[in-house]
């Protein structure tokens, strides 16, 4: 009996094991339990793109082009030198002030050009015990017109003014050793206007000559007295105010950086008169101008004039001047 109910148990639990290896081996039966997600089982909409048509004010689409460029420069500098009354080693107390203004239009459009320039220059320098003296006075305004007829090649007509602002004079002594000071020139005595038609060649940016073969200029001394201190009258006859010239003129430009931060610009001019060829009248003016930043530069600039009509030598003039110096527009 015993021994049947051992038997019986054996069978249950063998039975109980090769169920289990069987279920364990056998996944199929599993796969009716897999779930997956039907398709399409949140609605998707499609966009539906609808382009239209958008009108844009004509205005807007009006673009401008500007040919003109402007350049303005200003321009103070300042020396002052002062000693006490027991200065060993000598000195005058001084102060001289100067200033610049200088202004240049450029207007280029396919084959025409025009170019404005003007110049303001004004400096005084007064010592200690001595008549005050201008150290610059000029008025420069020159327009010049072109019409491009090959790459280098322009046909141009020009019109120029110089003067002053302030009376000239020429310093002395009496017999007294007083300071004593002569009238030489003031506004307008001299003025110049010169008309120039002719041909330029440029061929690039920084340098232009001109060949004036048709040049006329009208010198002025409205100051009909001034020939009794100064006997040239700078070629104007006595009681007269204007002389009329016709001329073979040259005007050369030179203007480039040549070296980092430092520029220079040169012009030289040559005025032939067309009756008094043996005497011609030359201008050169040279300016050196070194930046040691943006608004502060040293300049070097040098003039040398020849014209009978003013003196019979070589009038020369040289300063050295350290300023502020603001550019519009401020670029570099």
């Amino acid at each position: 009996m015993m021994l049947k109910r051992v038997f019986s148990f054996l069978l249950v639990v063998c039975s109980s094991v090769v169920y289990a290896q069987n279920t364990a081996s056998d996944t199929t039966g599993l796969s009716g339990l897999k779930q997956y997600p039907k398709k399409n089982t949140l609605p998707v909409r499609k966009p539906v793109l609808q382009l239209q048509p958008v009108e844009i004010p004509e205005s807007e689409l009006k673009l401008k082009v500007n040919y003109w460029r402007n350049w303005s420069t200003f321009g103070i500098n300042m020396n002052q030198a002062a000693f006490s009354d027991n200065w060993s080693g000598g000195g005058v107390n001084s102060i001289a002030v100067g200033l610049m203004f200088n202004h240049k239009t450029d207007y280029t459009k396919d084959e025409k050009n025009y170019v404005s320039e003007l110049i303001f220059q004004y400096g005084k320098l007064k010592n200690r015990d001595q008549l005050q003296r201008k150290t610059n006075d000029r008025i420069f305004w020159d327009n010049k017109v072109a019409l491009k007829l090959s790459k280098s090649w322009y046909f141009f007509g020009s019109l120029n003014f110089e003067s002053q602002f302030d009376q000239g004079y020429s310093y002395g002594k009496d017999q007294q050793g007083n300071e004593t000071r002569t009238l030489i020139s003031r506004f307008m005595s001299p003025g110049y206007l010169t008309e120039s038609l002719g041909f330029e060649y440029k061929p690039n940016k920084y340098y232009y000559l001109r060949i004036g073969t048709g040049t006329a200029r009208q010198t002025f001394v409205l100051d009909k007295d001034l020939y009794r201190t100064n006997p040239k009258n700078f070629g104007v006859a006595p009681g007269k105010v204007v002389r009329n010239e016709l001329a073979f003129q040259l005007v050369s430009n030179y203007e480039k950086d040549i070296m980092e931060n430092l520029r220079l610009k040169t012009r030289y001019a040559m005025f032939a008169n067309y009756e008094r060829l043996n005497n011609i009248d030359h201008r050169l003016d040279a300016t050196l101008i070194a930046k040691v930043n943006r608004v502060v530069n040293v300049t070097i600039s040098g003039i040398g004039v020849y014209d009978d009509d003013a003196s019979d030598k070589i009038q020369a003039s040289q300063t050295l001047a350290l300023g502020l110096v603001y550019k519009f527009p401020n670029v570099r």
